[in-house]
């Protein structure tokens, strides 16, 4: 195990630089000057030259990659262009909030979905299917920034129950939580269903029901015990969507955590900071789909890991 765990690992090395090389040159391709946003609109072109030579932004580009990665092997993200403060304390400052968020977001909607797909895969073809699929495809389909919206509406300007901005107590958590839990609950559902419709057509299923055992137990100890590798897959998948492509949903709520610091990062040019949280978000996918490889192994030992 700690053998494959470490090829790949060592599997995952050429395409983070890849990434990173990709993410350094594409930044560098938005319109708009860093120096001049630093320097101010009112800055004259001499004071906005030396500002890029402060920067380091004079050197060539293949001069300033070298730099990067020199930086990055030493553990420097750079400093932040907006705040003039390191890259690293301005993410440690906000990533604690998205985590939680992602966590938070990803127990509901598992349970939530796991539960519905089963529900609907247990009654195929009947109403309760009809019923629980046509929920599952109105998750997906709703915009997330229209939800977003219209919870505050309704929860924060009508009932004015649930606050609208900030991170600063669990309430805070609630609709940005909704707002990207339903989609995820509603793809977690629909491919639970669909693992478990397959499952039960399996001969192991029939000789359980033929033993007498009784139906939640046909259906939670064995056919959902062998579909979970599908959710698990599609789990994975959504916890690292969570983590990096939370962005819409933490603009809407004015949410404290790595999208919106991705914004601001972005209309500023801020070069370090944009190339620190894309290289992160590619990471975190990274070692998703690390773990996922091995909770295939514990759940089927079939599975080879050589």
């Amino acid at each position: 195990m700690l053998k494959y765990i470490r090829r790949r690992i060592l599997g995952t090395l050429p395409t983070l630089l890849l990434v990173v090389t990709f993410v350094f040159f594409f930044v560098r391709l938005i319109p708009g000057d860093p120096a001049r946003l630093v320097a101010g609109e009112q800055a004259t072109q001499a004071d906005v030259e030396v500002i890029r030579v402060k920067l380091g932004l004079d050197k060539p580009l293949g001069t300033q990659y070298i730099e990067y990665l020199v930086g990055l092997i030493k553990g420097d993200l750079g400093t932040s262009l907006r705040t003039k403060r390191p890259v690293t304390t301005e993410i440690a400052g906000r990533i604690g909030n998205t985590l939680k968020l992602a966590f938070i977001t990803l127990a509901w909607s598992t349970v939530v979905g796991v539960i519905m797909g089963v529900w609907s895969g247990r009654h195929r073809g009947k109403w309760q299917d009809y019923l629980g699929m046509t929920i599952s495809v109105s998750g997906i389909s709703i915009p997330s920034f229209w939800l977003g919206f219209l919870l505050i509406m309704l929860f924060s300007v009508k009932l004015k129950w649930l606050p609208t901005t900030g991170a600063s107590s669990w309430k805070s958590f609630i609709l940005p939580s909704v707002t990207l839990g339903v989609a995820i609950a509603a793809i977690i559902a629909r491919f639970t269903r669909s693992s478990i419709v397959e499952t039960l057509k399996e001969d192991y299923v029939r000789t359980a029901r033929a033993k007498g055992l009784k139906e939640n137990i046909v259906i939670w100890r064995h056919a959902f015990r062998n579909s979970l590798i599908s959710v698990v897959t599609v789990v994975g998948l959504r916890f690292g969507f969570l983590l990096g492509g939370s962005v819409v949903a933490e603009a809407v709520f004015a949410f404290p955590g790595l999208g919106t610091l991705l914004v601001e990062s972005v209309n500023y040019r801020d070069y370090p900071a944009i190339q620190s949280l894309i290289l992160i978000f590619s990471l975190q996918f990274l070692v998703i789909n690390l773990v996922v490889d091995i909770l295939y192994a514990a759940l089927n030992p079939e599975i080879k890991l050589g």
